[in-house]
């Protein structure tokens, strides 16, 4: 039996709620999990789980299910072999690791935490694309070698930023551009006069966007519709000298198409929070490219991040324990 460890006493009788796989660290440690140790035995599984059979295992009897780690998959054979689950809260705002049709079907509830930590992912977002500008990566590696090049790189202010998807992390991107002295275009699925007038920013075709911007930066859930939004052809709009940023989900992008873009000289730089595949392969095409800058899907690891973060899966766990969901996604 893979050990956990477990948060309150003699709960045998009380709903199971289960962290399944907490490595990273996210929930265990933290006190927001307080209020609900009186509600429901917690377990806690700190290791990274390492396949089907384990994730099962672990899940066995739980009646809700807290996604600290989005490479943990939810689909048909989890939920058949798991018919006590009824809801899953995922530690963030994606939930593409949760197949939401066969939820759906099968009446499990699944929420997530939109909105707290925007500002956290934000300014990680702005810090890669200062890090991709001044060329952070490029020299601290020349300079390690023992090579003292040098290689222009791109003054921000006054430059145009576009913002694909303009919820609350790209409406908090969009912000810190403004701030900083940049001009900020903006797309979006649903752009309205009333949103572009509250955000401060003009939304314009995909096309004009990736055309007019010195700086793209990817803020849209991954869905049927954005998946592969970015591809060979839309890349090759952008100018040659323009920084890609993305901090949503790596399966926007076709990466492929941006490491050809990118070893062609046809991008001036690229700087990812996420990718196709999580971790990264250590072969991945991507790690060779010169000019790119690369964090391990961290935006909104900070000690406030993870909190908030805590906070918000407890507070949708006591509301569904509560009768009254919040944060439904499905």
């Amino acid at each position: 039996m893979t050990a956990w460890f477990t948060l309150g006493e003699n709960m045998t009788d009380r709903p199971i709620v289960v962290v399944p796989s907490d490595d990273p660290s996210q929930c265990q440690g933290s006190p927001r999990l307080k209020p609900l140790e009186n509600r429901a035995e917690i377990r806690i599984f700190p290791t990274k789980v390492k396949d089907f059979d384990e994730l099962v295992e672990r899940s066995q009897g739980a009646m809700a299910v807290i996604n600290s780690r989005s490479y943990v998959r939810w689909g048909k054979s989890e939920f058949d072999a798991l018919p006590e689950l009824k809801f899953i809260t995922t530690c963030g705002i994606g939930t593409d690791s949760i197949d939401l049709d066969q939820a759906r079907d099968r009446g499990i509830v699944v929420s997530n935490v939109p909105g707290k930590t925007a500002p956290v992912v934000a300014e990680h977002a702005f810090g890669l694309m200062f890090a991709a500008a001044k060329r952070v990566v490029f020299y601290t590696d020349g300079m390690r070698s023992g090579r003292w090049g040098k290689r222009d790189g791109v003054f921000l202010q006054g430059k145009t930023a576009g913002i694909i998807g303009t919820g609350n992390i790209g409406a908090e991107m969009a912000r810190l551009c403004r701030s900083f002295g940049m001009n900020v275009l903006a797309w979006t699925f649903n752009p309205s006069p009333e949103r572009a007038q509250a955000l401060g920013v003009k939304y314009v075709s995909l096309d004009e966007l990736l055309s007019s911007s010195d700086v793209v930066s990817i803020h849209v859930a991954l869905t049927d519709d954005s998946r592969g939004l970015l591809g060979a052809r839309e890349l090759g709009l952008m100018k040659p000298e323009a920084i890609l940023v993305n901090v949503a989900r790596g399966p926007v992008v076709d990466e492929p198409a941006l490491v050809a873009a990118l070893n062609d000289g046809k991008l001036g730089a690229a700087a990812l929070d996420v990718f196709s595949t999580e971790p990264l392969p250590a072969d991945s095409p991507l790690l060779k490219c010169e000019q790119i800058v690369l964090t391990p899907h961290v935006a909104d690891m900070t000690p406030e991040g993870l909190d908030l973060l805590n906070e918000g899966v407890v507070d949708n766990v006591l509301a569904f324990l509560s009768g009254a969901p919040r944060n439904i996604v499905t």
